[in-house]
């Protein structure tokens, strides 16, 4: 088993209602599902879609709700805790209040309802997703200018110091260990959709990212992941690359 130290954990971040503006952390449980809470709650549409930036089966685009956020408030380890949902007027709703939804529905023109996770999964691909500063380093330089990585909405952002540009393309079928404990098989790369060029809560809308990615780099960024092993996960854990029989 070759070990390699690849960097450091920069930046972490859940989002507890899908498709809001998400909570950036110092510290968080990593759980089967991903990070505790990330992606626990999502609004539906009336026909039963899951509330996105983009159509799919399971999706349906409703446009402008990155606009809004959502946290855990103390220090998020009640598994049960339901999100507060934040507006863009800063008013506040516990998501299991009905008043969320009907301010939803109000705001948006259109019946919207708030519930949390059941049989079907609320993740786009996998239960965790993570990108390097070495590749946002890159897409800045194509870009001409600084990408905020909260554009990318991930959950780990790690410090690959001077590795080369999407250095993570050769970390395919890998295992990362994070931390003290946290081990993640890491999958294939992250496709990705109209919703990085639109504007979140405090990310005003770009023009250039999906293109040049779809030019560049197959319209991947960073790294599909899931979890192997849980624990906790803090700003700064080292992070390992492990993988067998490879010199």
């Amino acid at each position: 088993m070759q070990e390699t130290p690849v960097g450091n954990v920069r930046a972490l971040y859940r989002y507890p209602v899908k498709t809001t503006a998400g909570q950036a952390l110092r510290t968080s449980a990593v759980t089967d599902r991903g990070l505790l809470h990330d992606r626990r709650w999502a609004v539906y549409t009336d026909d039963g879609g899951i509330a996105s930036g983009k159509r799919t089966r399971r999706f349906r685009p409703v446009p402008g709700l990155m606009q809004w956020s959502s946290v855990v408030e103390d220090n998020g380890m009640d598994t049960d805790a339901a999100p507060l949902l934040l507006s863009p007027d800063g008013l506040s709703y516990r998501a299991d209040d009905p008043a969320a939804s009907r301010a939803l529905s109000a705001a948006f023109g259109r019946e919207l309802t708030l519930r949390p996770e059941s049989a079907v999964g609320h993740h786009d691909e996998t239960p965790l997703h993570l990108v390097t500063t070495s590749s946002l380093a890159a897409l800045e330089g194509m870009v001409g200018g600084a990408v905020d990585d909260r554009r990318f909405r991930a959950n780990i952002v790690i410090d690959t110091g001077s590795q080369p540009a999407f250095c993570e393309d050769d970390w395919v079928g890998a295992e990362l260990v994070l931390g003290g404990g946290v081990l993640l098989r890491l999958g294939e790369g992250m496709p990705r959709c109209v919703m990085i060029d639109q504007a979140q809560a405090g990310i005003p809308a770009g023009t250039k990212a999906l293109t040049l990615l779809g030019t560049h780099h197959s319209t991947e960024f960073g790294l599909q992941a899931h979890v192997l092993r849980t624990g906790m996960l803090r700003i700064g854990d080292p992070v390992t690359l492990r993988r067998s029989g490879k010199a």
